[in-house]
């Protein structure tokens, strides 16, 4: 008989768990509390629940909690992890620390599928194609998961929380799976479970105007990303294949009557790539774009990978186009790509796995 899964479900259903199998609704907060405060993920290690329960309930149900294949540190903090799933497929999910007085925190950037169906032309992830969405216990595991490796490697009390921020902008596109990620969302920002409030999570999208919409009328006080990265539909739609369905000016639209909805400021992610969208016409459009909305740009130079042609603009030209929207009154903030050292963008440690997991195959091939 199956187990019943309970990563990825609320405290009340938990409940509604426990009183089918005929036990009191406060070993759901038992469970709860060790599975999110403290990471645990068996119940043997569950040490205030007594030893025949804790057979009883490993009988059961399950907590399922992604298995770290590797992990990889970068010069600058940035820790990679692949992640294994409980049918054998991987994903990648990012910490990325944040240098505060109070001591070293991190933001953790989740996958929100296993690969991508959008195909973004300089993204590893939207090269490898897609396999299915993840479920929101999938999601929410990857943050337990990572959470227990930092607190593991840094030798911190159990008490301690490493991860103070959530990005959606792993692998995936968060809005085409937007069901299982509002679900997930609703266990991060459950006091009981995680207890990252809403304005601690962002959700980055290439531009999917019926997710935009539904997000709007969520209620939901996130942080919405916009991965815009063009200032015309020709280049958009050579790198983003999704604007050919959802075009600039539908896109913009769809930004301003989010903006409209709650009152939330938006922020506009542009990825410079070097003779496609970093010119000094493209920064004027972009700043003509941009001034009527509420909104921020991200500017992020590309992190090169061997695997794609796509390079980074020279510092002259980087430099030239945060100069031009500056003085257009915009916005906008510099961002340097973190972990570029240890292939953190998305797709491209799994991509490298893969890579050796073939030549590996081939060797052996080749030598019989």
């Amino acid at each position: 008989m199956e187990k019943t899964e309970l990563l990825g479900l609320s405290l009340e259903e938990v409940e509604q768990v426990m009183a089918a199998l005929g036990l009191p609704r406060f070993r759901a907060r038992q469970i709860y509390h060790w599975l999110y405060k403290h990471q645990v993920h068996s119940f043997y290690q569950m040490n205030n629940l007594p030893k025949e329960l804790r057979h009883f309930l490993d009988k059961k149900v399950a907590l399922t909690v992604p298995r770290v294949m590797k992990a990889r540190v970068s010069r600058d903090g940035t820790r990679k992890f692949l992640l294994e799933l409980a049918d054998k497929k991987r994903i990648e999910t990012v910490a990325i620390p944040q240098f505060r007085t109070d001591g070293k925190k991190f933001t953790i950037c989740v996958s929100s599928q296993v690969g991508c169906p959008v195909g973004c032309r300089f993204c590893a992830t939207g090269q490898s194609g897609f396999e299915r969405d993840l479920t929101a216990g999938e999601i929410v595991g990857q943050v337990v998961a990572v959470e227990r490796e930092l607190k593991q490697r840094e030798k911190q009390n159990l008490g301690e929380r490493y991860l103070t921020n959530v990005v959606f902008m792993g692998m995936g596109e968060p809005l085409l799976n937007l069901d299982a990620v509002l679900k997930a969302i609703s266990i991060i920002n459950d006091d009981r479970a995680i207890g990252i409030g809403q304005r601690h999570v962002t959700i980055s999208t290439a531009g999917f105007i019926p997710g935009i919409r539904q997000l709007a009328e969520s209620g939901l006080q996130v942080t919405l990303a916009i991965s815009l990265h063009a200032t015309t539909d020709e280049v958009r739609n050579r790198i983003i294949p999704m604007n050919r369905r959802y075009p600039l000016e539908s896109l913009m639209e769809s930004i301003s009557s989010y903006i409209e909805k709650t009152g939330r400021r938006v922020t506009l992610e542009y990825l410079l790539l070097d003779g496609v969208n970093s010119s000094a016409q493209d920064a004027e459009r972009l700043a003509k774009m941009v001034r009527p909305l509420l909104a921020n740009i991200n500017l992020i130079p590309y992190n090169e990978t061997d695997r794609l042609h796509y390079r980074r603009p020279d510092q002259y030209t980087i430099n030239r186009f945060v100069a031009c929207l500056t003085r257009e009154g915009v916005n906008v903030t510099l961002r340097e790509e973190m972990g570029s050292d240890i292939e953190a963008a998305c797709g491209q440690l799994k991509g490298r796995m893969a890579a050796a997991g073939r030549k590996q195959e081939i060797g052996s091939v080749d030598s019989k």
